[in-house]
């Protein structure tokens, strides 16, 4: 069956805050928006706003670190919906308990959220985008990412295993026309989590002191449209104020 349009992006983690604002964006410029999160219905009313605003949406609960479904997921929206230009991995998979409470259970998941998942998305991505020699794709990241700190054991390792994947994939891939790019997104995210739990950090967006989802969604429009003679491959992101 002939693709129904022309070029597709895929948000895998498509939430709320950065996802939904990166969905919008990618909507935004035509391209057919595919989102996934274990739940579809947790997605439908960011699928109303893209549609409402003239986008084409396409909500699909899948859960990312199943192999079977991912695989089952890129071959359908390379049949049936479009070509992929661009790839985001977006889970968070943001957890903090102490080194002794951190229990089996609880690592292996962190880590098939935030890595295992992010190689599922990476390996399929390459595998269609190959053939064509062109693609993007991106990985979030985290302050985790680069410094481990007390209590996050489980994600710090799972975020630092991510950007390690991400850079084997951009020297892979990057002489082969793909562009990898790994975001460190280092500060609070303007969410409702970050309202309701960190009142006193919230406040400081009234001073732009918490990064606004529609910004990095700006920012992640900015590398996908990179002349491949000056490519990103890393880009922080945090507010003027915080410190590093």
């Amino acid at each position: 069956m002939p693709a129904k349009h022309e070029k597709a992006a895929l948000i895998v983690g498509a939430g709320d805050a950065t996802g939904g604002a990166i969905a919008k964006r990618f909507a935004r410029e035509g391209y057919a928006t595919v989102m996934i999160r274990r739940h579809a219905d947790a997605l439908e009313e960011l699928a109303s706003a893209i549609r409402a605003a003239g986008g084409t949406a396409y909500p699909m609960g899948v859960d990312a670190r199943d192999e079977d479904q991912m695989v089952a997921l890129f071959a359908h929206i390379e049949e049936e919906i479009g070509p992929l230009e661009a790839v985001i991995f977006n889970i968070g998979a943001n957890v903090h308990f102490s080194i002794t409470e951190t229990t089996a259970r609880v690592f292996r998941k962190v880590w098939e959220m935030a890595c295992f998942a992010g190689f599922l998305t990476g390996r399929e991505a390459a595998r269609h985008m190959l053939p064509r020699g062109r693609g993007t794709v991106i990985f979030t990241g985290a302050t985790a990412s680069v410094r481990g700190s007390p209590g996050f054991s489980a994600f710090a390792s799972a975020k630092h295993g991510l950007r390690a994947l991400a850079q084997s994939m951009a020297r892979e891939l990057g002489p082969k026309g793909i562009h990898v790019a790994h975001s460190v997104i280092d500060g609070a995210i303007d969410t409702a989590w970050i309202a309701e739990n960190f009142p006193e950090r919230y406040k400081l967006k009234e001073e732009d002191g918490i990064l606004d989802p529609a910004a990095i969604a700006d920012a992640y429009w900015a590398l996908h449209s990179q002349p491949r003679s000056a490519w990103t491959h890393e880009l922080d992101l945090r507010p003027w104020m915080e410190k590093f």
